[in-house]
């Protein structure tokens, strides 16, 4: 069980009768959500399900293979990614989640040696065929470590603006888009006095939703996710969850996570790889509770990890 698991009350022994019975507070203002009962299945949090035609495609993996010089890290891989899903990338460490991730929006070619083959699609164009910066405008990146620039909290956010125009504009008309991604981020309430703050001196929670924040400034299609909440307490990984939940209403999100509890939760779809290769990919329900393969039936059950 990770971290931020919910933990239930421990069963009180019949033999003591002497304890009286554990009493719970029912909160009046909202209707109660019944538990449902743990099986040893990672258990999912209820949250509002998408409804209606299917998402469209946002982008499509194709065939892609990425090597580190003579290494395959990545193989064959083919799988969409829709608009208003998050899609939860698991497996063991090395099986390259990671790459693939960093590969959508062409941050392995930041690694020296490291090729690819095959397709990654934006909207039907390939990756390649777009200039860099603007690409990441489009699919924008949130890194396992809160990565906070050392200037104030409206600057990390405006920062990203800034760089994707041509002339530098003002403070003022950069605000209603800072206050907003802000918003979004479900941060500006707790910042709102103070946006020339120094951005490093907010909880490490607090800085991993100012780069979330700063990410989605620029109003992307995509937002990928490596591991978000690794480094964060219980309650900054709740935020967190639930903001993604609230996230992918607006663009596709694809999240790397070794939490498998947190890719049932937050996850539409679910991809596990295994060793480079796509082992499965499905409804997160179908991934973890029915699985097709033996190799995901033995690691969603923790034989191997």
């Amino acid at each position: 069980m990770s971290a931020h698991d919910h933990v239930a009350d421990p069963f009180l022994d019949d033999a003591v009768p002497s304890l009286p019975p554990p009493r719970r507070r029912v909160r009046l203002d909202r209707t109660p959500v019944p538990v449902a009962e743990s099986n040893g299945a990672p258990q999912r949090r209820s949250r509002e399900r998408r409804t209606g035609p299917p998402a469209p495609e946002r982008m499509r993996v194709d065939r892609l293979s990425v090597l580190y010089g003579s290494h395959r890290a990545v193989k064959d891989v083919s799988l969409p990614i829709h608009a208003g899903e998050a899609l939860a990338l698991i497996g063991p460490s090395g099986c390259g989640k990671t790459t693939l991730l960093r590969t959508l929006n062409r941050l392995t070619e930041t690694t020296a040696g490291a090729t690819r083959e095959g397709r990654v699609l934006l909207d039907g164009t390939d990756v390649e065929q777009f200039e860099v910066t603007a690409l990441r405008r489009r699919i924008a990146m949130v890194f396992q470590q809160p990565n906070p620039f050392p200037m104030s909290i409206f600057d990390n956010v405006a920062y990203a603006i800034r760089v994707q125009n041509r002339k530098t504009p003002r403070r003022k008309d950069l605000e209603p888009q800072v206050i907003d991604a802000l918003r979004r981020a479900g941060l500006y309430d707790e910042v709102a006095d103070d946006l020339g703050r120094p951005a490093l001196r907010l909880s490490g929670g607090q800085q991993q939703r100012l780069c979330i924040a700063r990410a989605i400034a620029t109003r992307p299609e995509v937002l990928l996710m490596d591991e978000p909440c690794s480094a964060l307490d219980p309650r900054s990984t709740a935020v967190i969850e639930e903001l993604i939940g609230e996230l992918r209403r607006d663009l596709a999100v694809v999240i790397v996570t070794h939490n498998l509890a947190q890719a049932h939760r937050i996850g539409d779809k679910v991809a596990f790889m295994y060793l480079g290769d796509l082992v499965e990919y499905g409804e997160a329900e179908q991934v973890f509770e029915d699985p097709r393969a033996e190799r995901t039936r033995d690691y969603v059950a923790g034989a191997f990890g």
